[in-house]
């Protein structure tokens, strides 16, 4: 690897159809999205034909911009709309919901493999390849349904913070926002998905419902 190369950053792709798969930024502009004429191509439905834009500024940083996208932006845990914002090292972006990235500074410090990124320690782990969830090592099986799960991985990668009923439909259901979602049918998915991982743990309740503000994961300590 050449210095030069080095010192480009990198995009890891750890959930979609290209997960596992690495993009070095190798000019001052990349534009992602499911058209064809795009730098990075993402072949998922929900993802727009000009997505994002990530680009160097005139101060040496890199900075993401939604292009308008139908489905969204997130940066770690937070759309990202009409506005550009400056990217960091360790960054997880969200594509419509449907591919997760990871912006490490420089080809130098990427990790060699997805499994060498930062993890969370918690008795609760996912396996965000196969969408399986493992609580003190022990799966849960049948596998949670595709709404559970999108629950359960937007409040693990809050590792702790709450999230509103908002930002619950936006995440397991985008493509109905703006039809809106009844809070029967969030208090029920919520209900569902607490007891599928009662079955694994049943002595502690890793939902939190936090009366008029949202939900929050209480994900204790491996032992």
């Amino acid at each position: 690897m050449s210095d030069a190369a080095a010192d480009k950053p990198v995009l890891i792709i750890h959930e979609g159809e290209k997960a596992g798969q690495r993009w070095t930024i190798h000019e001052n502009e990349l534009v992602i999205g499911r058209g064809g004429e795009c730098d990075l191509v993402l072949p998922e439905r929900q993802v727009s034909r000009e997505h994002i834009r990530i680009f160097r500024g005139a101060d040496g940083g890199y900075y993401l911009e939604d292009l308008d996208s139908k489905n969204g932006t997130w940066l770690n845990g937070k759309q990202v709309k009409a506005t550009t914002v400056s990217l960091r090292d360790g960054d997880e972006i969200q594509i419509a919901m449907a591919v997760k990235l990871t912006f490490v500074g420089s080809e130098a410090t990427a990790p060699l493999f997805i499994e060498d990124l930062p993890g969370r320690t918690g008795r609760l782990q996912l396996n965000r390849d196969s969408r399986r969830v493992f609580i003190r090592g022990v799966e849960v099986d049948p596998p949670l349904s595709l709404p559970q799960y999108r629950l359960l991985e937007l409040l693990y990668d809050s590792t702790g913070a709450v999230r509103t009923r908002d930002e619950v439909v936006e995440s397991v259901w985008p493509e109905a926002i703006g039809e809106g979602v009844s809070e029967q049918a969030i208090d029920a998915l919520v209900r569902r998905l607490r007891d599928r991982l009662a079955e694994v743990d049943p002595e502690h309740q890793y939902i939190v419902t936090v009366r008029g503000h949202g939900f929050r994961l209480d994900n204790p300590s491996t032992e």
